[in-house]
Parts: structure tokens; sequence; C-alpha cells
């Protein structure tokens, strides 16, 4: 039987949630069944090295910043050499390569919503709405990663939404998992106590995952004396790093916060700490939520984007508003409290069974392929 080639469309293969959604369906998906091709219209990072073994090939198109008209032109040729059968392109960044997939004849031609950036939180930009209708056409069917997105998808935008295909990211159960605690590692990173309570927020540093509002949060609770045994572990690299290491100086947390930067296997460090907290302003269905409950792990998140599908409010976590940093410094306070630990395991093995039940990896995969057949 002839493998179906698949092609993923990105703009960096780097660090973050969508590209792990990718080595996810990379890895899982049959290989008797599927080859696949994953080209980046800048760069190709690190996390190639996660694919290792599975016969994927990589392609870096090297688009400059700004409008390089010309990087669509080396994605039409590549795509005519490598005549694959499905083209995936993955959030607004690709979406124009839908135009040259279409003049290089590839038959199938999906893309994919993983959520909505700073410059465009609601996803009400006309450009952006325009540039999505123009080229809805070419597209054969969309994928949403949350309910809220293809509600958006089908609503303001005007999607039919027999296109439209609703599929949830999933967890490693196996490799999230409460087993996995590495205590000490976290605290010979953090240099922080084994009594404290640790809370990491993973994620890369820039505007839309509001990094800066926590610390605002914990500036807050601090200065009132409720802090607490509360301290925090920001995971992840980006452009605000700068920026939130002087507001910790500035704040005077230089004591309550560490910067472990990028760490490529999380795992160890999600199921040893105390809790996950996602600041975020949008989010599609993101995956550290899912990997801290997965990991036995409460989780305090704001109610944005697919959160409120995963999170119930008082039994996995609690869930609060975007942007007010008072409400966040409230939900906070209860987990800073060290003597509440029973609470907090009792929330995290809650997430765990509501992973394990709903969220696992084969029904994602499953959805796909059914998506890609």
């Amino acid at each position: 039987m002839r493998r179906r080639h698949l092609c993923h469309l990105v703009y960096r293969f780097d660090v973050g949630g969508l590209e792990s959604v990718l080595v996810e369906l990379m890895q899982r998906l049959p290989a008797e069944r599927y080859r696949h091709s994953l080209v980046a219209l800048t760069e190709v990072g690190v996390l190639q090295q996660r694919l290792q073994g599975y016969g994927v090939a990589f392609y870096a198109l090297h688009k400059q910043p700004g409008k390089d008209l010309a990087v669509w032109w080396r994605l039409y040729r590549l795509l005519r050499q490598l005549r694959p059968d499905l083209l995936h392109s993955c959030n607004l960044a690709t979406i124009e390569g839908q135009l040259p997939a279409f003049l290089a004849g590839v038959p199938r031609r999906i893309h994919a919503e993983h959520g909505r950036d700073s410059y465009d939180l609601d996803g009400s930009n006309r450009k952006y709405r325009w540039l999505r209708r123009l080229l809805n056409p070419l597209i054969h069917h969309w994928v949403a990663v949350s309910g809220e997105l293809h509600d958006w998808l089908a609503g303001p935008l005007k999607i039919q939404p027999a296109k439209i295909v609703t599929i949830a990211n999933g967890v490693d159960l196996e490799r999230f998992h409460p087993a996995r605690a590495d205590r000490a590692q976290l605290l010979a990173k953090s240099g922080f106590a084994d009594e404290q309570v640790i809370a990491l927020c993973v994620g890369r540093l820039w505007p839309v995952k509001d990094q800066a509002n926590l610390l605002t949060a914990l500036a807050l609770l601090q200065q009132q004396g409720r802090l607490g045994g509360l301290r925090l572990v920001l995971v992840g690299d980006g452009p605000q790093r700068g920026a939130l290491e002087q507001q910790v100086s500035a704040s005077g947390l230089a004591t309550v916060v560490r910067f472990l930067g990028t760490q490529f296997d999380v795992a160890p460090l999600m199921a040893a700490a105390d809790l996950l907290v996602l600041p975020s302003l949008a989010e599609g269905t993101p995956l550290t939520v899912l990997e801290a409950m997965a990991c036995g792990v409460p989780v305090v998140a704001t109610a944005v984007g697919g959160v409120p599908a995963l999170l119930q409010a008082g039994q996995q976590g609690a869930l609060l508003p975007p942007g007010d940093a008072p409400a966040l410094a409230e939900a906070l306070q209860p987990y800073g409290v060290v003597s509440a630990k029973a609470w907090r395991r009792a929330q995290g093995a809650q997430g765990r069974a509501r992973a394990e039940a709903q969220f696992g990896w084969a029904r994602t995969v499953a959805a796909y392929e059914g998506l890609f057949q």
C-alpha cells in the first residue's frame, strides 16, 4: 500500500505547543500508512531532534522579516518537487501557503487554527478575517483545537460548518505522570526549599502569555503579607525575558521568582511542582494545562479559549478572567498555604483522572487520521 505523503507547514519549528502537537502526530500516525515532510517558513530548530529515526524530511525556507513575497515562490517550487498528497498549514502566519499549494497541484489542503496572538486576541482584526475568507475556497477543511475557535470560524468568519473539524489537543499520559516527579531536580534548578510551594509557569515569554500580570499578582500578595510559601519558576524563553527580569527586580521578587529558560524535558519538573499557573490572554487548547493535569498537579488559569473545557473550577484548579492581577492574586493565595498540601494533591488527583478519561493522545491522533484519510 502506498504511503500518503503529509506536508506540515509552520512559521518556525522550535519549542512550543503547536510544534509539540506536530511532533506527537508525526511520531504516532502509523508509519506504514504515512510519511511526513515538515516545512518551516523561517527556520527549523532543535525540536527536530525529537523526530530522529522517524523519517521526517525537514525544509527551512529562510523567510526574511516583514513582507518576503519570494518565500511563497520558494514554497511553490518545493511543493512541486515534493508532490505531497496533503498540505497541513498551521496558524495565521502560514495560511498564505494555501495559494502556492493550490497552484502546485497539492490535491488536499487543510488549515489548522491553534490559537490567536496578542495582535488579534479576539479575532476581530479585519485584515486577518478578510485573508482567511479570501483563502477559504482553496481549503478543504479547517481544524479548530477548541470549541471557542470552532464557533469563531463558523460565526464571524462565516466558514461553512461542514468544513470545520474540532480536534482538541491530547497529552502523553505515560510521559506526563505523577510517578515521573523529580523534586530534587526541581529544587536544584530553582534553588527553592522543599517545604515551599513551587508553582510553574511554562510557556514562551511573550505578551500573549502575560507573565507580567502574574508577576504583578505575586507582588500584590507579597505587599499584603499573604504570599505564604508560594514561589514561582518560569520555564521558557522569549523576547519578554529582559522586561520580566526587570519587573522582578523592581517589584522586590528576586527571592520569589526564578527563570529557568527553555527546558527540553519539562515532565519531571511539572510532576514535581505543586501548582501550574497559566495567565494567558488567549489560548487554543494549551498543552501545559493538559500536562499538569496528567502529572496530578492543580492548575490556576485564565478562562480563555479552550481552557474552560479542560478545567472544572474548584475540582482540578481555579479559573479567572484574563489581565486581572487582583483576581489572579486571590486565586493563587490559597495554594500558597504550606499546610494545604492535601487539598492541592486532591485537586491534582482529579486532574489526572480527567486527563485519563478524556485527553489521551490516542483519541486526538485517531481524529487527525480520520481527517487525513
